[in-house]
C-alpha cells in the first residue's frame, strides 16, 4: 500500500510538471544553515575554521583562528596576536554559541595561534596548530606547528614543537589512512607555499615526503577527507578552493575550482577562503570563510593616513555549504538549499 501511494505521488509530480517538482525538494529543506553561520562577537574576525565533535559534551566545537577585525592597529598586526577562538553547537550545527579562547601559552608574552587541526586518537583529542612568537605589524615572524593533547577540548597540554624542517610550516591537515599510520599534509612557505606531507606512526615521530604532494602554484589551506571512494584534497588559491582528487591520497588529480564565484547569500562573498570539511550522514559540507566587505579575496582596499586597514576590509564570516559528487568530481553551489545537519554521537 505504501509502495502504491509513493508512486501516485510521483505520477502526480510529474505530470505537474518541474516547477511542481522543485517546490517538493524546497520543502524537503529543513536544515537549511543561517549565512552567516557564525560571526565572532568579541573581534568580528574568524578564520580558518575547524569542527570537531566534542565526545563528552554532547555538542559540536568550533575552533578558528580570532582575528581582531575590530582593533585599529598598523597593518596586519590584526593578524597576529590572535588567540584560538571557540564556538559550541547543541543543535546539530545551526546556531552556535561563542565560549571563549584555549589557553595555549607556553612561554611568556603575547604570541600568535593560527589555523589549527585536531584529530581523536586512542581517546584523546589532538591539535596541531601553528605558532609564531610575538605580534607583528607586516607579514612575518617564524612559523613552526606545535602539539597539544586534551581529554576535554578545553585543557590542552603542550607537548613541543613537532620535528618537521624549519620551513615556516602552517596549516596542518591529517588523516590516518589504511596503512595505519598518519599522514599530515601542510603548507611549506620555504619551498614556494606548496603542500608537502609527513608520516606518523605515533603522532610525534614524522618523516617527510621527498617530493610535494602538492607542487606548482602557491597555496595555502589543504584539507584532506574521505567521500564517495577517494580521497579527496582542497586547497585554498586565494581565488576560490582548489579539488584534488586521489585513490591512495598519494597521487592527486588536479580537479577545478569550487567557492571561486561569488555567492548571493548574506555575507557569502567574494570567494571561500581556508575551509574544513565536514562528512556526516552521507554528506560533505565544507565550512569556510569570507571576506565580506571586500570585492575581492585579496583585495585589502590599501592603508588610510594611520596605516590602518579598514573594519569593513578586515573582518570575516564563516559559511556552509555542500559538496556533491557529480561526474567523478567534487562540485559546490553556495547558493543551492540544502539540509544541514551535523550527526551526534548517542
Amino acid at each position: 500500500m505504501k509502495t502504491i501511494k509513493l508512486l501516485g505521488y510521483l505520477l502526480l509530480l510529474m505530470m505537474a510538471g518541474p516547477a511542481a517538482i522543485a517546490q517538493s525538494k524546497a520543502d524537503s529543506i529543513k536544515y537549511q544553515p543561517p549565512s552567516p553561520l557564525y560571526r565572532d562577537p568579541i573581534f568580528d574576525g574568524a578564520a580558518d575554521p575547524v569542527l570537531v565533535y566534542n565526545k563528552g559534551q554532547k555538542e559540536w566545537s568550533m575552533l578558528y583562528t580570532q582575528r581582531r577585525a575590530n582593533v585599529q592597529s598598523p597593518g596586519v598586526a590584526f593578524c597576529y596576536g590572535t588567540a584560538i577562538g571557540v564556538a559550541t553547537s547543541k543543535d546539530n550545527g545551526h546556531s552556535w554559541v561563542y565560549r571563549g579562547t584555549l589557553n595555549l601559552d607556553f612561554e611568556r608574552g603575547m604570541n600568535t595561534f593560527w589555523a589549527p587541526d585536531v584529530i581523536y586518537h586512542k581517546g584523546a583529542y589532538h591539535m596541531f596548530v601553528v605558532y609564531i612568537r610575538g605580534v607583528y605589524s607586516q607579514w612575518g615572524g617564524k612559523t613552526q606547528l606545535v602539539h597539544y593533547t586534551s581529554q576535554n577540548l578545553w585543557d590542552w597540554k603542550y607537548l613541543g614543537p613537532v620535528k618537521l624542517p624549519a620551513h615556516d610550516i602552517i596549516d596542518p591537515t591529517l588523516i590516518k589512512l589504511n596503512d595505519g599510520k598518519w599522514h599530515m599534509w601542510y603548507k611549506d612557505q620555504k619551498l614556494g607555499s606548496i603542500t608537502m606531507t609527513a608520516v606518523s606512526s605515533d603522532l610525534v615521530n614524522w618523516k617527510v615526503a621527498a617530493k610535494p604532494a602538492i607542487g606548482g602554484k602557491a597555496h595555502e589551506g589543504p584539507k584532506v577527507f574521505w567521500f564517495k571512494n577517494y580521497y579527496w584534497m582542497i586547497t585554498d588559491e586565494w581565488q576560490g578552493q582548489r579539488v584534488y582528487r586521489s585513490k591512495d591520497a598519494k597521487e592527486w588529480e588536479r580537479q577545478g575550482l569550487i567557492l571561486d564565484k561569488p555567492g548571493h547569500r548574506n555575507e557569502d562573498t567574494p570567494t571561500g577562503a581556508h575551509a574544513d570539511v565536514v562528512i556526516s550522514g552521507g554528506h560533505a559540507y565544507i565550512i569556510y570563510f569570507t571576506h565580506p566587505g571586500r570585492k575581492t579575496h585579496q583585495d585589502e582596499g590599501g592603508l588610510d593616513k594611520d596605516g590602518t586597514f579598514t573594519y569593513s576590509s578586515k573582518r570575516t564570516s564563516i559559511h556552509a555549504a555542500e559538496l556533491e559528487f557529480s561526474s567523478g568530481t567534487l562540485v559546490c553551489d553556495r547558493d543551492k538549499p540544502f539540509n544541514f545537519y551535523l550527526a551526534t554521537d548517542k
